[in-house]
């Protein structure tokens, strides 16, 4: 089964296109550079802000990191003053949605994180959902434990295949790719810490 890479979408109206756009213009880059920085084309950067591509998790990470700014951030609306005005509990409708929500969702518990020490994130992979032929990185420790279904973790170029009740915990600084190529859909509870994703 082939692989395929997930559309991200923004969970606010607006598209990821002109949010991108905005960004990169607030950084005084243009788009040769920030392809230059990223590792992305120009090309696709130009689709993708046009809203006539849909970047995967990894690609858009790459570019945001260039931008200084998480997936998280990029995807949460409204920032609250401190720690304190972060809600303590969320109803399932309230989890901040971070991927296409289709055949890969990356659904945050809080809005937004700045200045938080960990995030947590409830993962579903649809059968062939994959994070991204090109493996990323950031700045932080990850683990999850798989609630349902199967995954395959490739980290530092070590390639495992989980099953319902395994778990992983490594660097998030080694290059890192999670995919599902089962004929079942996979649910993953993760945290990050601290929120660099």
């Amino acid at each position: 089964m082939a692989a395929l890479t997930p559309p991200v979408t923004p969970a606010t109206g607006d598209t990821t296109g002109p949010r991108l756009r905005a960004l990169r213009l607030a950084k005084g880059l243009s788009i040769r550079e920030l392809a230059r920085l990223s590792g992305v084309t120009h090309a696709s950067i130009s689709l993708i802000e046009r809203d006539r591509h849909s970047p995967s998790v990894s690609s858009l990470k790459r570019i945001l990191d260039c931008l200084g700014v998480t997936l998280s951030d990029f995807f949460s609306d409204q920032v609250p003053a401190s720690s304190a005005d972060r809600a303590i509990f969320y109803r399932a409708d309230e989890l901040i949605e971070l991927a296409d929500g289709q055949s890969l969702s990356y659904r945050q518990v809080g809005a937004h994180l700045k200045g938080a020490a960990m995030m947590i994130l409830h993962e579903r992979y649809a059968p062939g959902a994959d994070t991204g032929a090109q493996p990323y990185r950031h700045e932080a420790e990850e683990g999850g434990v798989v609630v349902q279904g199967r995954i395959e973790l490739t980290v530092d170029g070590e390639v495992r295949i989980l099953d319902t009740g395994d778990a992983y915990y490594f660097d998030s600084r080694l290059p890192h790719r999670m995919r599902n190529p089962f004929e079942e859909e996979c649910v993953v509870i993760s945290a990050i810490s601290p929120p660099t994703f």
